[in-house]
């Protein structure tokens, strides 16, 4: 059984949700890639690594990846000799922060790209925590992404790919907001260069995520901890490129992918997954009544074939209720794509307010001194439809 079909397995599916869509295009993007350069940007996290993996086996003409983590990016380079070997094309990588002055020079030097695919974010929503990571996820999430777009087109790209987040839907917490934020202001930018965008769900074991924390609380033979009446959508690592792919080579301007809803995508609990996860390495999933219970039980527990789980009612910051990807304000279109459904966007931006939001964010940083509160209202100012949720409590307040 490959890894792919385990995490299939683990989500509860026995199906690619993108595989009738991949095969019939698949000629398509061959050519496509074939006589393409590519500079991926974000590269060595969990999308940016599987959007890599996707163009690579294709034999691109060109192939740069870009990313702060330099350890990932070798781990990247690893996986990738070991499983896929080399190509003719010029595939490099290179460990550069997307917001220095050094990756203008890397892009001035290195382009023109035909395929700029922008796959950085902070993606958690522990990031609104404090004040300080706060700023940080709405310079990455939003303002890097305006200079690299920028400087994708002044270097002569031809289309510019940026991933979203199905939370920027109706959004609830900072990081969904920043996302919903970003898409606006990529519509502004979209008046001058061809922009596609994707939305989905959570990838499954994807660097950080709670799955991920499964593999190393089994590693480190720790008990595990997880909400039981949160449910979410998962795509696998796989999907989760096949899509950015998709939507960066065929998305039209200001065209949003998203998965489509159907019997193969369906929404399951972190602590269903879990015990799943459990029983799949040989052990019996034990619920325990508290932290403490779960932590002081794991030695005998373990040498019982039992593991120890405490599993319990969100009440954190920024949970949403349920997932969407689209709103009932946004004009979809559904028929090209067997598993992918597409959000139509017209040229719809405020100049003022977007300029307003910017300046603002940038005078807050110049004077050094900011509160999350004065960040919200700025959000507020801009999404009036942000429906932030504050409960004073936070995921590293969880096991």
């Amino acid at each position: 059984m490959t890894l792919e079909d385990q995490t299939l397995k683990l989500i509860g599916r026995d199906q690619g949700l993108f595989e009738k869509d991949i095969f019939s295009l698949n000629p398509k993007i061959i050519k496509e890639v074939q006589k393409s350069n590519f500079l991926i940007i974000g590269g060595a996290g969990s999308i940016g690594q599987s959007v890599t993996k996707e163009i690579f086996k294709r034999n691109p003409l060109k192939l740069h990846v870009v990313d702060i983590s330099e350890n990932n990016m070798v781990e990247l380079v690893r996986d990738i000799r070991s499983t896929k070997g080399y190509i003719d094309g010029d595939f490099r990588t290179f460990a550069i922060d997307c917001g220095s002055r050094e990756f203008e020079a890397f892009i001035s030097s290195e382009g023109p790209y035909d395929y700029v695919f922008n796959l950085s974010a902070l993606k958690h929503v522990r990031s609104e925590k404090d004040p300080f990571t706060l700023m940080r996820m709405l310079m990455v999430n939003i303002f890097n992404t305006i200079n690299t777009l920028n400087l994708s087109k002044k270097y002569g790209a031809s289309k510019y790919f940026c991933v979203s987040t199905d939370k920027a839907a109706n959004p609830v917490n900072i990081m969904g907001a920043s996302k919903r934020v970003m898409e606006m202001f990529l519509m502004r930018e979209s008046e001058s260069i061809s922009i596609s965008l994707a939305r989905f769900a959570n990838v499954a074991f994807s660097d950080g995520s709670l799955l991920y924390g499964f593999n190393q609380r089994f590693a480190k033979r720790q008990p595990f901890s997880a909400p039981n009446d949160v449910k979410r959508y998962f795509l696998t690592p796989q999907e989760s490129g096949e899509l950015c792919l998709l939507s960066g080579l065929f998305g039209k301007n200001r065209d949003i992918f998203f998965p489509k809803l159907n019997e193969n995508l369906h929404l399951i609990t972190f602590s269903q997954i879990a015990e799943m996860f459990l029983r799949q390495m040989g052990y019996e999933p034990f619920h325990c009544d508290s932290e403490e219970e779960a932590r002081n039980m794991t030695t005998n527990l373990l040498a019982e074939k039992k593991w120890p789980c405490y599993f319990f009612k969100s009440d954190t910051t920024g949970e949403k209720d349920f997932e969407e990807f689209f709103t009932e304000k946004e004009d979809l279109e559904t028929e090209s794509f067997h598993g992918i459904g597409v959000i139509k966007n017209k040229v719809r931006y405020d100049e003022k307010k977007l300029n307003n939001f910017h300046s603002s964010i940038e005078n807050l940083r110049k004077k050094g001194v900011w509160d999350k509160e004065t960040i919200l209202n700025l959000l507020f100012e801009l999404l009036p439809e942000f429906a932030h949720k504050e409960t004073g409590r936070y995921l590293d307040q969880r096991m």
